[in-house]
């Protein structure tokens, strides 16, 4: 982790768009999704039946749970669908030199 509480996840140039990746990032498990030229980074358990949200389908800005169904704003994480009812946490990303960096600590 650097000093300002980002830590380094991949290269920009890993991540395929509209396809969610796994990572453990501090020790948190987080889906970097790459959609529009933008990457948002979500926590990869959904919060209705922790499962991996990494093995979802992509649409825009949202990501679906491929148990139940559930889709997930990748900006705000919240749930678009039910079943689930509680929102993800998610991170804040910064790109820098073609490096992604995600901040994990101090969020909720």
């Amino acid at each position: 982790m650097s000093r300002s509480g980002y830590t380094y996840v991949c290269r920009f140039d890993a991540l395929e768009e509209g396809v969610p990746r796994r990572f453990e990032v501090e020790g948190v498990p987080v889906s970097l999704v790459l959609t529009e030229r933008e990457v948002f980074a979500i926590h990869d358990v959904c919060s209705h039946s922790a499962v991996s949200l990494s093995e979802g389908e992509v649409d825009g800005f949202t990501v679906e749970c491929w148990l139940h169904s559930s889709r997930f704003d990748l900006r705000t994480g919240h749930p678009l669908d039910r079943p689930a009812t509680r929102p993800v946490p998610v991170y804040p990303v910064r790109i820098e030199d073609g490096d992604v960096h995600v901040q994990v600590t101090g969020t909720p």
